[in-house]
């Protein structure tokens, strides 16, 4: 695991150049990813719009900044996305906003189609779901925790929708982002919290003695 995870550290993107590279694919009418479809193309075009508007209004609640600024270790944030992917234009804006606001989070992203022995060790059901934020001590270069493809509320929506109509189509991919839109980030801010109480152990009795 830790070959495969320093090989796509090697060649991994900040998020910078990510949104980079992503707008430039789209400027030569090309979506990222090894399927270069239509329909990717199209999706590739609504997210990003969609990281555009996220990147200017999402914000991280304050008890979530408060978390973070106390961080104690040095973090390497690798997120797995694709520029098609509608999950991770929601998600990825917000990881980059709260990387943003710690000094002991390294945040990279690498592309999923490129990574596949990396994305191989992370699947969802057997499936290469994405985004796939992985959370890894940075010193140590272990593997913490994971968090993705969706939030819990996103998933079971998913879940249900597949359960009652055997299909996810388009009526189902916007009911997806309307959730989003309602939940305004702060189900993956607290999830992705979460998975940093349970790998930071002085984080994890700071924020105790808080709630206390």
């Amino acid at each position: 695991m830790e070959t495969i995870i320093n090989q796509s550290l090697s060649q991994s993107l900040s998020y910078a150049d990510y949104r980079k590279q992503v707008t430039k694919l789209l400027e030569e009418g090309l979506s990222t990813g090894n399927e270069k479809t239509s329909d990717h193309l199209h999706y590739s075009e609504l997210n990003e719009v969609r990281m555009n508007r996220l990147e200017k209004t999402i914000k991280i609640a304050v008890e979530n900044i408060q978390k973070l600024q106390s961080l104690q270790k040095e973090y390497i944030w690798l997120v797995i996305a694709e520029g098609w992917c509608g999950d991770a234009a929601q998600i990825l804006p917000i990881i980059y906003k709260m990387a943003e606001f710690s000094e002991k989070i390294e945040l990279k992203v690498v592309f999923r189609d490129e990574n596949e022995a990396l994305m191989n060790l992370y699947l969802t059901n057997g499936a290469k779901a994405i985004p796939k934020l992985i959370i890894i001590d940075k010193n140590t270069m272990e593997v913490l925790e994971n968090f993705g493809p969706r939030p819990q509320g996103a998933q079971q929506l998913i879940m249900d929708y597949k359960a009652e109509h055997g299909i996810i189509d388009e009526k189902a991919k916007t009911e997806l982002q309307l959730w989003y839109l309602h939940d305004k980030g702060l189900s993956i801010q607290n999830e992705i919290i979460d998975a940093m109480v349970r790998s930071d152990y002085i984080f994890k009795t700071s924020n105790m003695k808080v709630q206390l």
